[in-house]
């Protein structure tokens, strides 16, 4: 973004954004525009809808410099989530960093199953749901948000997570109904004996698929929250034999995972007696992304 262009044409809104655009493109971002957008959009203290209605303003060099710098940053790979600090996740903001895996679209499919089944269940008291290994609380916050009377209780085995989460159930007015806990899955969770739905976005990238992902995931983002061992159902596996005796009859255990390894925590489901009922729900692309099993 050279500045000695200046005298020539003037950088505005809209020729930056183009500029931007371009040029993370180069670098082979999928979301390049939109990329552009949210980086401004934060360096001018703005919404991104605002932008269009600015396109021939000229951002004054404070704002220039700060988004010169994103830019940059974004450029040698950090996400755009981390650099605002923020992501929308199922119409919602999420604060995120370092320590949180970012939210993907892929996980509101779970957040759907999980309401879905929270509407079909007959109860004559709140409902009670474990979000294991809630990372930044996204799950947890979203379905406190959408059922009001729902207990939920929220594990991660990282402490700074969970304060992440914890400020996110904050600012979503749900923390009187969100209990947090510091654990590896459900294992320091005493009460409630038995949840109605555990729902999860475990673990389940293997050590050799890790070694293939994108850098900016690979260095920015938790290793200990996308990579379960050598096979990647190892979180999967134990979390099933923990969850089934924790589920309330007719109860659900809701899990994402990766299509290349949904064959493999099939037959781990079926392999528990007490666990029936299995269904995949599949992602925008057609690909199986959530597993959903009933407690026999």
């Amino acid at each position: 973004m050279s500045e000695s262009q200046t005298s020539e044409q003037p950088w505005t809104v809209l020729r930056l954004l183009q500029w931007t655009t371009e040029f993370f493109q180069k670098r082979g971002s999928g979301s390049a525009r939109l990329d552009a957008e949210i980086l401004l959009a934060h360096a001018r203290q703005c919404s991104r809808i605002e932008l269009y209605t600015a396109f021939e303003e000229q951002p004054d060099e404070a704002q220039r410099a700060a988004f010169r710098e994103l830019v940059r940053r974004r450029g040698e790979g950090t996400p755009v989530a981390q650099l605002v600090g923020y992501k929308e996740f199922y119409s919602l903001r999420f604060r995120v960093n370092e320590h949180t895996l970012i939210p993907r679209p892929e996980t509101e499919h779970l957040v759907i199953e999980a309401l879905d089944c929270a509407k079909a269940s007959v109860n004559d008291r709140p409902l009670r749901i474990a979000d294991v290994g809630t990372g930044s609380g996204a799950i947890a916050v979203a379905l406190a948000l959408h059922l009001p009377s729902a207990q939920v209780t929220a594990t991660d085995i990282s402490a700074q997570a969970l304060e992440v989460a914890q400020w996110n159930a904050d600012q979503h007015e749900v923390a009187d109904r969100v209990d947090f806990h510091c654990c590896d899955l459900l294992a320091d969770v005493e009460q409630p004996e038995t949840f109605d739905l555990i729902c999860s976005n475990p673990p389940y990238v293997s050590e050799s698929e890790y070694a293939q992902l994108d850098r900016s995931v690979r260095e920015h983002e938790p290793k200990s929250a996308l990579v379960a061992g050598e096979d990647g159902t190892e979180t999967i596996k134990r979390l099933m034999a923990e969850a089934y005796p924790r589920l309330e009859p007719g109860g659900r255990l809701i899990i994402e995972l990766s299509p290349m390894i949904a064959d493999a925590c099939e037959d781990l489901a079926e392999q528990i007696s007490e666990l029936g009922d299995l269904r995949f729900i599949k992602d925008l692309a057609g690909h199986r992304r959530i597993l959903s099993l009933g407690r026999i």
